[in-house]
């Protein structure tokens, strides 16, 4: 991966462009991070209106990004919704053709649907549009209850943050977990929030602090090699497994059992990444309990087996321990 060019058009979001620029476009070789071939490209060169009312000056067209390794997808308005430039949507076609990446943040998938790329796969966008993609395209398998969806070279994401997550998703398969930590932590966010994760928690935290859940699941992240059933979940909150459940679904978006699973995951890709234990000893500590079940788990979510994954994005040098990378068991809400 060499170049990176990203698509803006008239009403523009700013901030999910900025994502990408500050993803692929900053010189981080400081930090031993390749300098990419960043472009910023529009299907009519000059001054390119943004949404909330300033511009800005796009100097190259879309035919420098022809060659382009990756092409970002910037959110486009909603009355382009179907109704994309046809020049956009043929350099799409060609650059899938090819088989580069693509990479749509937030409505920015809309400019992938309406080329064809996305029918017959699963694809993601920011929630509240996510109904009416699935009504304008029906050969699509919208999920709203992502962050983002990888399927082949071709990764959709939903609104805002969730942006950056894919990016930095994509920088980790093409630059590896060591390079991709370096640029989170310079941007001062987590290094990889799963794709799986839900986009919003459909009711508000409690306001009273000492209802909050928060010491059952720090208790949970501590103890994920342990047998955790809602009862035993329910009684340290002092609580019927019946409420726990209705509880736990309300503040974290996610069943207790759904959470636990996501989160004995993301510590396995933590220990594949930054150990060198086995299998069978990973699979206990994030409790597996055999190397044959984390297998299964690991290969149906992440798509991939674990010895795959380790040797993609295993980053167990002494310069990763140097680095000051968090490597704590974080909860994630799902």
């Amino acid at each position: 991966m060499r170049s990176v060019a990203v698509v803006v058009q008239p009403g523009f979001a700013p901030f999910e462009f900025g994502l990408a620029c500050e993803a692929f476009g900053l010189d981080r070789t400081d930090d031993g991070v390749p300098n990419f071939d960043f472009r910023i490209v529009s299907p009519d060169p000059g001054v390119v209106p943004s949404n909330i009312g300033f511009s800005i000056n796009v100097e190259r067209g879309l035919d420098a990004a022809e060659d382009a390794d990756i092409l970002v997808l910037a959110p486009i308005p909603r009355e382009r919704w179907g109704a994309v430039d046809v020049r956009v949507l043929d350099l799409v076609r060609r650059v899938h053709a090819r088989g580069a990446w693509l990479l749509s943040v937030c409505s920015g998938s809309f400019v992938l649907a309406d080329s064809g790329v996305l029918d017959g796969r699963r694809a993601t966008t920011h929630w509240r549009y996510a109904p009416l993609m699935a009504r304008m395209y029906p050969r699509i398998e919208v999920d709203p209850d992502v962050l983002y969806v990888q399927s082949d070279n071709i990764i959709t994401s939903a609104g805002t943050a969730a942006g950056l997550d894919a990016c930095l998703h994509l920088l980790r398969q093409e630059l590896g977990a060591e390079l991709t930590n370096r640029i989170a932590r310079r941007m001062v966010v987590a290094p990889q929030r799963d794709g799986g994760q839900a986009q919003f928690i459909a009711s508000p935290l409690p306001v009273d602090t000492s209802l909050s859940l928060a010491p059952v699941t720090e208790w949970m992240l501590q103890n994920l090699d342990a047998d955790l059933p809602v009862e035993r979940l329910a009684a340290r909150a002092h609580m019927s497994p019946r409420t726990f459940a209705r509880r736990f679904k309300a503040d974290f978006g996610a069943t207790p059992a759904a959470w636990l699973a996501r989160q004995r995951l993301l510590h396995a890709q933590r220990l594949l990444e930054e150990t060198d234990l086995g299998l069978d000893r990973i699979a206990a500590e994030c409790g597996f309990g055999s190397a044959a079940v984390l297998r299964q788990n690991f290969a149906r979510t992440m798509g991939l087996t674990p010895t795959s994954y380790r040797a993609r994005f295993s980053c167990t040098d002494a310069e990763t321990a140097a680095s000051g990378v968090d490597v704590e068991r974080t909860p994630i809400a799902v």
